[in-house]
């Protein structure tokens, strides 16, 4: 009874699958793991862009009456927020922050809890974001920062460490949070000025467009890999980077054998043949080297140099390697050279390159690792920590 396998095709339980057919069962079998992997990834993005415009278009509708908190509010006064074991911090130094804006950054990067350098801890305890102010009602006593006089705002992207200038303040102060929570109090924070300054349409906006980019990132199903695209050189262990390093090989070692100069002994007819015998009287002047001086060929008679070495022709294979500057050769165009990034590369590029297992989860430009394999992290902080980092960019 004939079976069908994952690769399409038919085959009988008493005839052994060839070489192509498992070549094809494991391509679709990697294919299929990679695809899933980008799909996952771009899923959870997009489920959290969708919860952020969610909570944007409902902000405020949560807000509490302050009911619980030993803060006094002002009348209409609404609290969004509120958060323990917060730490207050002062710079050292005399800065100028940037101006406060309502970009928001659903990227979650890594934070790590430490304190940067040149801030100092001066206070902890309970953090409030209310519709008109930023409080902390620390030990030593209360800490606002309002709305309206706000100057300065940055957040340290790698510590969960928010920085406010405000007028009539000397000293730049600001929040320590734990860095699981940095994130959703900056958001929140972004909310309440927007709010406050009534621009909360534009961060509405600003998510509307980052779904949009994120639609069209969504990864492709793969193609079906058949038998019949199976190469000879998949049965050789390296497939056709083994190949092409010993096609090169072959090239190159023989045309450095033909360039390299043999070696001349003393007494040679080349070495009589070099050297002019002086005349009796004459005097002997110091022999000019010329720049460019033939090469002799060993077997040939006096003042017989060898012919000139033919351009290579356009067409040929070392000709093409330099021109895609050591990629293997595609249909796509692919090099090393230079050009545009690729951000969104064929489908079938990792039929002729050699893709990490995590490839198309990536969100960046295409690159290749120091291990040799191709991610999509070109431009993102963590582009190829999985492949012992980045070599260069793959062109178009």
């Amino acid at each position: 009874m004939a079976k069908t396998d994952s690769t399409g095709s038919t085959w009988r339980p008493s005839t052994a699958p060839t070489w192509r057919y498992r070549w094809a069962h494991r391509q679709n079998e990697r294919r299929q793991r990679t695809y899933r992997d980008a799909e996952r990834a771009w899923r959870r993005r997009d489920d959290e862009l969708r919860r952020l415009r969610s909570a944007a278009a409902d902000f405020g509708r949560q807000a509490t009456a302050g009911a619980g908190l030993p803060l006094e509010l002002a009348p209409g006064e609404r609290v969004f927020w509120a958060l323990p074991a917060v730490q207050l911090v002062e710079l050292r130094h005399t800065a100028v922050l940037p101006a406060p804006d309502l970009c928001v950054d659903p990227g979650r990067s890594a934070l790590h809890h430490r304190r940067p350098d040149g801030v100092k801890v001066t206070d902890a305890g309970l953090a409030v974001l209310t519709d008109r102010r930023l409080v902390l009602l620390g030990g030593r006593g209360r800490r606002d920062w309002a709305y309206g006089r706000m100057t300065g705002l940055a957040h340290d992207p790698a510590a969960p460490v928010t920085l406010i200038q405000v007028l009539d303040r000397r000293r730049t102060s600001g929040l320590l949070l734990p860095a699981d929570a940095a994130a959703e109090f900056r958001f929140t924070l972004t909310l309440a000025f927007a709010e406050a300054i009534e621009q909360r349409g534009a961060v509405l906006a600003q998510l509307d467009e980052l779904i949009a980019e994120h639609d069209q990132t969504r990864p492709f199903r793969p193609a079906i890999a058949t038998p019949a695209q199976a190469r000879i050189t998949s049965l050789v262990p390296g497939g056709r980077r083994t190949v092409a390093v010993a096609a090169a090989a072959a090239l190159l070692v023989p045309a450095a054998l033909f360039e390299s100069d043999p070696s001349v002994r003393p007494g040679s007819d080349v070495a009589a043949a070099a050297t002019a015998a002086p005349t009796p009287g004459a005097a002997v002047l110091p022999t000019a080297r010329p720049t460019a001086s033939p090469k002799l060929r060993r077997g040939t008679g006096p003042g017989t140099t060898a012919p000139p070495v033919a351009p290579m022709p356009v067409g040929s294979p070392a000709a093409k390697r330099d021109r895609l500057c050591g990629a293997p050769a595609n249909p796509f165009g692919y090099d090393y050279c230079g050009g545009s990034r690729i951000r969104r590369p064929d489908v079938r590029v990792c039929d002729y390159f050699d893709c990490g297992q995590d490839f198309w989860a990536g969100t960046g430009y295409l690159v290749q690792c120091r291990d040799g394999a191709l991610t999509l992290t070109g431009g993102r902080p963590d582009v190829c920590a999985a492949h012992e980092g980045l070599r260069r960019t793959v062109w178009s």
